[in-house]
């Protein structure tokens, strides 16, 4: 199998816990360093990698892909100079601060046949796979309404400095409404229309922490809500069809699980909990039911291997830099709905 040199730009939480055990673990790829600017970690974890010094640095070594996973702010410039230097990029979520700059990479990075991914993992969550699986096998008929939650309780501001300060890619709606714009884009298809509430509701923040978004769609309306003051949470999904409901909570293990420590494998990973399964209520050929459905395994892996494919085999990206200048568009829509407070057609 074709080994594909790796490099990270950072070796924070992100690098350590989403992207480097699965580069590990995948036969595929060949982890050869990560930029570290002050602390010097990775050869802690792995001995036998690089630590660079600078990203220029980086750039000069023979590696093929490069994973963009520092702070939003920076994403643009570091992506565009990993492709101008010929490497394959995956680019952390937020994609990019505008749809305008993720349009410019993705002209970089087709005039230059290179493979641009969106780290798009939630995707791979056990409980949106699921939600997919019942839309996709028609068990509550045509959809008529869906609302996805990203709800925490968490007064406190963040310590990490990039995510509190007021900067191009600070926010809510970037943070964790990036990923449930991207899993309503990826199920339902790109809206008309789009309206968006974006307030501050956490005492001394300087940056988004709460969101109310829907998307306008000819046969239906997506809801997609986040904040930190949700105590008791509601189902994180909630899909309403002509023939019934499904009623999912969020119970993805996956990042709790990485956190500690443990590493990936490619058995029983992502594995919920029984207690954790959705409600299905619907009618089946003529007979109404109402139970438990099992939880499909949440599986980050599967977005690796979708790289390691769209690299060596020349397929398309799990995540397309499209699907990711879709997410910027109507993160853009949300911010001028909210500010001039209209629907902002796109």
């Amino acid at each position: 199998m074709k080994k594909i040199k790796t490099a990270l730009l950072s070796y924070g939480m992100s690098g350590k816990v989403f992207h480097a055990p699965f580069l590990e673990l995948h036969d595929g790829f060949e982890l050869t360093g990560s930029w570290e600017r002050s602390k010097k970690l990775i050869q802690t974890d792995y001995p036998n990698v690089k630590s660079y010094a600078s990203l220029e640095e980086l750039l000069a070594d023979d590696i093929e892909l490069v994973v963009v996973n520092t702070p939003v702010e920076t994403h643009y410039e570091y992506a565009k100079k990993a492709l101008l230097a010929g490497k394959h990029a995956l680019v952390e979520k937020a994609f990019t601060t505008t749809a305008a700059e993720a349009e410019e990479l993705n002209a970089i990075a087709k005039e230059k046949g290179l493979k641009l991914t969106v780290y798009q993992n939630r995707r791979w969550d056990s409980d949106f796979l699921t939600v997919k699986q019942v839309v996709d096998q028609n068990l509550l008929g045509d959809i008529v309404e869906a609302e996805f939650h990203f709800d925490r309780y968490n007064p406190l501001l963040s310590p990490k400095t990039h995510k509190e300060t007021v900067n191009a890619g600070a926010g809510v709606l970037k943070d964790l409404g990036s990923h449930i714009i991207d899993q309503a884009l990826y199920l339902f298809g790109y809206p008309e229309a789009v309206h968006g509430d974006v307030r501050i509701t956490r005492e001394n923040s300087l940056v988004d922490d709460w969101f109310d978004i829907s998307l306008y769609y000819p046969d239906k309306r997506v809801r997609l809500k986040a904040g930190f003051f949700v105590r008791e949470a509601i189902p994180a999904y909630i899909v309403h069809g002509k023939k019934g409901t499904f009623l999912k909570q969020r119970g993805d293990i996956q990042e709790d699980v990485l956190k500690t420590g443990a590493k990936p494998n490619r058995t029983d990973w992502g594995t919920e909990a029984a207690e954790k399964e959705g409600l299905l209520h619907t009618e089946i050929d003529g007979e109404v039911l109402r139970k438990n459905i099992p939880t499909l395994q949440g599986n980050y892996y599967a977005l690796f291997d979708g790289v390691y494919e769209a690299i060596a085999e020349n397929k398309t990206e799990p995540v397309t830099a499209e699907d990711g200048i879709k997410t910027m568009k109507v993160i853009d829509a949300a911010y001028a709905s909210s500010e001039q407070k209209k629907i902002i057609q796109l």
